[in-house]
């Protein structure tokens, strides 16, 4: 039996939709695909403004050039994430202060982010980590009293919400990604959100690399030019039909991975109680969009021997992330600060295999050994 870490999803109208696009005679940004995908958006979740983007990198690097990162800006994020989440805003040239993870999440610590504020600090960038919400109430409380913006990294969070209200409407502005490995897919594609009225309009000409070209087309400039800095960050309508076959399906797929969620968790919940693993915490304030499932192991040389395990018997289990404070790239540049929940996780933490179409059987499969090689 061999059982992928991932496999994509197909809800069966994503080539229909394609066909239909190449059909309007207009398969570059900004297409009809692309304008449904921005009101399922807008009406679904009250987000103020949606663009999709080619990925939430992307979608990440406009956030970063919207808020006028410049050289010697200071941005606070946290190391337990995916490189992207930093490096666009190093790109502009900001200093990257690390902050620790929660002990019980590897979500940012709000507690710890007000010590780490200086004059340079122009934004908290938080990451929601498995879909699950970090302290919103707190870190706007802080980004407000420094007069900070606040850009939510929801790459992981689409169709998530923190005390009612959907992850990505609560920062200045979001970045959701649908990668191939994400609830919702078009392959590689994000989408920045919008909800600070003042970025909108800079937002759309940063996108259409500088220019006033999206106000062109809607009549309200005669003749459009390069006014801004920008770049070529709209994707194809093509991909943008792909992300609306989903988007139709997405109560069924989150039923679907809500079920393989609870089953993992009321199947592993015996090794927590003994003390083997640890298993998600989910936070009062959130809700679990079923993004991923992962064990906390007790120590690196375990994991390490349970990913081989697992892989001799055809199951694949990865880990994330490397602590970003000690890759190669930052830890010349880091303070020095030890960050010992983000060094944890990067050590313990063992994402199982999670996808629509896992089977029953499958996941029994996956279970069984688990509780195998711990017995």
């Amino acid at each position: 039996m061999y059982i992928p870490f991932n496999k994509p999803y197909l809800t069966g109208k994503e080539t229909d939709y394609i066909k239909e696009a190449v059909a309007s005679g207009k398969i570059s940004g900004d297409g009809i695909f692309t304008k449904k995908c921005h009101d399922f958006f807008t009406q679904k979740y009250g987000f103020k403004k949606c663009l999709l983007t080619t990925s939430c990198t992307d979608a990440l690097e406009m956030a970063a050039i919207l808020i006028d990162m410049q050289v010697g800006d200071e941005i606070i994020a946290p190391s337990y994430t995916f490189v992207s989440t930093v490096n666009a805003f190093v790109l502009r040239g900001a200093k990257v202060i690390f902050g620790d993870s929660e002990q019980h999440t590897p979500n940012i610590d709000a507690n710890s982010i007000e010590s780490l504020i200086t004059p340079k600090t122009k934004a908290i960038v938080v990451v929601h980590y498995a879909g699950m919400a970090c302290d919103m109430d707190k870190v706007m409380e802080i980004a407000h009293k420094y007069n900070l913006f606040v850009i939510e990294d929801a790459a992981q969070a689409v169709d998530s919400y923190y005390h009612g209200k959907p992850l990505g409407s609560i920062g200045h502005l979001a970045a959701f990604s649908f990668h191939e490995t994400k609830n919702i897919i078009s392959g590689e594609g994000g989408m920045l959100v919008i909800n600070d009225e003042q970025f909108a309009q800079r937002a759309e000409i940063i996108r259409e690399k500088g220019t006033n070209r999206s106000q062109f087309f809607r009549g309200e400039v005669d003749k459009y030019g390069w006014v801004d800095v920008g770049s070529s960050f709209l994707p194809s309508d093509i991909i943008a039909a792909f992300l609306y076959a989903q988007l139709e399906n997405i109560e069924d797929i989150q039923k679907r991975r809500k079920e393989i969620w609870q089953k993992y968790h009321e199947s592993l919940s015996l090794l927590e109680t003994q003390g083997k693993i640890q298993l998600p915490k989910i936070p009062q304030s959130a809700t679990n969009n079923a993004h991923m499932f992962y064990i906390i192991c007790n120590n690196l040389a375990e994991r390490s021997k349970l990913i081989t395990f697992l892989k001799e018997k055809g199951i694949w289990a990865v880990f994330h992330y490397l602590s970003l404070h000690e890759s190669p790239f930052y830890k010349d540049k880091h303070d020095g600060r030890e960050l010992a929940n983000c060094s944890k996780y990067a050590d313990t933490l063992l994402r199982l295999p999670f996808f629509y179409e896992l089977e029953d059987d499958k996941q029994n499969f996956v279970i069984e050994n688990i509780i195998q090689f711990y017995s």
